[in-house]
C-alpha cells in the first residue's frame, strides 16, 4: 500500500503499488524429456511424444495412443520411501519442482520458508489409486483398502508434497479448473507476489491420468483420438483432426518478486505481467462457440499487463487437436484482436507432448518462457492444411526473431478460460 499526495489539493490517497514478477527457475517432466533442457531440444527438433499405451492391455479399447513420460525413475529424484507415499502425479510434481528450485539457485534454507509458498494443481489427481484399491474392495472387501488411499488420491497432495520436499511454509494451494489448471496456478500465484503475500512461489501444474478408466472415460466423451498412426494423431487446427491425445508429465516454475531476485543475484528468463480469467457459462464440456469467454480472458491478460492488442504477435494456444476447440478458439481470437489476428502467430505444443490436462498449461508455460529467450517460436508438428474458416498463421513451419510479449491459453471443462502474458524481461 502507498499514499500518494496530490500536489494542488495536499490531499492523500492510498493506491496499490503492484510488485514485479519474474521467473527465476523452471523444471519439467514431460513425454519428450525429463528436464527443461531435454523437453526444449525435442521441441527444437519437432520430436512427438506419441506411443502405443504401455501402462495396461488397451486390445478392447478404441484409443490405443498417448503420451506417456519415459525412463522416469522417481529415486532419481527422492528417496524410495517418499516416493511409495506418492502417486506418479505427485512424484512428477516433487521431479519438476526440484529441478525449478536448482534451476533458480535458491538455497532454501536461507530464505524465510513462510514468503515462500506453493500453487501446484493437478486437474484430477491419482486415477491410479482409486483403480486399485476399488478393485481390493470389490475383490476382498473393505477391510483391505489401504489406509493412505486418500492422500495418495487427492489433487492437492501435489502442492503438499512439493511444500514438504522444498520446506515452503508459504501460501499452498491446489487450483483445480480442469485443462486450465496449470495456467491458473500460475496466474494466483503471480498475483499472490503482486500483493506482496510471498517473495517465492513455486508454481505449475501436474498429471497423470493414462489409465484404464481415464482413457475409457474420454474415449466414451469422443474427446479423445482413436488415430493409430503417432505422425497424425494429434495434430491441432489440421482440418483432419479428430480428438486429442492424453498426455503426462508437470511443469513447474519459480516465480518471484524482482527485487528479491535481483537482491540474490539470481538470473532472470522473463517477467510475468498479465493475467486474465472467464468462464463461458455455457456448457460443461464445449467451449463457448462464439470465443466471447476466451476473447475476454486474452483481453483482460492484455489489459492487466499495461500492454495493447496490437502489442501480441505471438499465442501459445490451447490448441487440443478437437473439432470444436481448435475452432472456438480461433474464433476467439478473432475477436479478441480483430483484423490484427492475421498477424498474429499460433503454435500448440500439444502438436507434440499431446495433453496433459491439469499440467498442460505449466509446460506451455515453460516453453514461452524458452521461445522469448531464444527468440523462436515452434512449429505446430503434423499442421497441413486447416479448414477454411481457420485462417490465421498457426506455424506451420518454426520462425527466428526477437518478439516481446508471449500469450498462452488455458480452457477448461467447465467454461474456465485462463491466459497469462509473459514478456521479455528488461530493467
Amino acid at each position: 500500500m502507498r499514499i500518494w499526495t496530490d500536489p494542488n489539493s495536499g490531499k492523500g490517497k492510498v493506491f496499490n503499488m503492484k510488485k514485479r514478477v519474474v521467473v527465476t527457475g523452471m523444471g519439467a517432466i514431460t513425454p519428450i524429456g525429463n528436464s527443461v533442457d531435454s523437453f526444449w531440444d525435442s521441441v527444437k527438433q519437432g520430436k512427438i511424444g506419441f506411443g502405443p499405451i504401455t501402462y495396461f492391455d488397451t486390445t478392447d479399447y478404441k484409443c490405443k495412443l498417448a503420451a506417456q513420460v519415459k525412463d522416469f525413475n522417481a529415486a532419481d529424484y527422492m528417496d524410495k520411501k517418499a516416493a511409495r507415499r506418492m502417486e506418479p502425479f505427485c512424484q512428477f510434481a516433487v521431479a519438476a519442482a526440484k529441478e525449478a528450485i536448482e534451476d533458480a539457485g535458491l538455497d532454501m534454507t536461507k530464505e524465510d520458508p513462510y514468503r515462500a509458498g506453493c500453487a501446484v494443481g493437478s486437474g484430477i489427481g491419482s486415477l491410479q489409486a482409486m483403480e486399485r484399491e476399488h478393485t481390493k474392495l470389490e475383490e476382498k472387501g473393505p477391510s483391505k483398502v489401504a489406509p493412505l488411499l486418500v492422500p495418495l488420491m487427492i489433487s492437492n497432495m501435489a502442492a503438499g508434497n512439493v511444500s514438504i520436499a522444498l520446506n515452503l511454509k508459504g501460501k499452498s494451494i491446489n487450483v483445480v479448473t480442469a485443462c486450465a489448471t496449470g495456467t491458473n496456478a500460475i496466474g494466483e500465484a503471480f498475483r499472490t507476489i503482486q500483493y506482496g503475500d510471498a517473495d517465492i512461489m513455486v508454481a505449475g501444474g501436474t498429471e497423470s491420468s493414462i489409465t484404464p478408466i481415464g482413457i475409457a472415460g474420454f474415449t466414451s466423451l469422443t474427446a479423445l483420438s482413436t488415430c493409430e498412426d503417432p505422425a497424425r494423431c494429434s495434430i491441432p487446427f489440421d482440418k483432419d483432426r479428430s480428438g486429442f491425445v492424453m498426455g503426462e508429465g508437470a511443469g513447474v516454475v519459480v516465480l518471484e518478486e524482482l527485487e528479491h531476485a535481483k537482491a540474490r543475484g539470481a538470473k532472470i528468463y522473463a517477467e510475468v505481467v498479465g493475467y486474465g480469467c472467464s468462464s463461458d457459462a455455457y456448457h460443461i464440456t464445449s467451449p463457448a462457440e462464439d470465443g466471447e469467454g476466451a476473447a475476454t480472458a486474452m483481453l483482460n491478460a492484455v489489459k492487466d499487463a499495461g500492454a495493447s492488442a496490437e502489442d501480441i504477435t505471438y499465442i501459445n494456444a490451447h490448441g487440443t487437436s478437437t473439432h470444436h476447440n481448435d475452432l472456438f478458439e480461433t474464433r476467439a481470437i478473432k475477436l479478441a484482436f480483430g483484423g490484427h489476428a492475421k498477424d498474429i502467430r499460433i503454435n500448440s505444443t500439444k502438436s507434440m507432448i499431446g495433453h496433459l490436462l491439469g499440467a498442460a498449461g505449466a509446460v506451455e508455460f515453460v516453453t514461452c518462457v524458452k521461445e522469448i529467450q531464444e527468440g523462436y517460436i515452434h512449429q505446430t508438428v503434423g499442421l497441413v492444411e486447416s479448414d477454411e474458416e481457420m485462417d490465421l498463421d498457426y506455424c506451420k513451419e518454426s520462425s527466428s526473431g526477437a518478439f516481446m510479449y508471449a500469450l498462452s491459453n488455458s480452457l477448461g471443462f467447465g467454461g474456465h478460460n485462463s491466459s497469462i502474458l509473459i514478456k521479455k524481461y528488461s530493467e
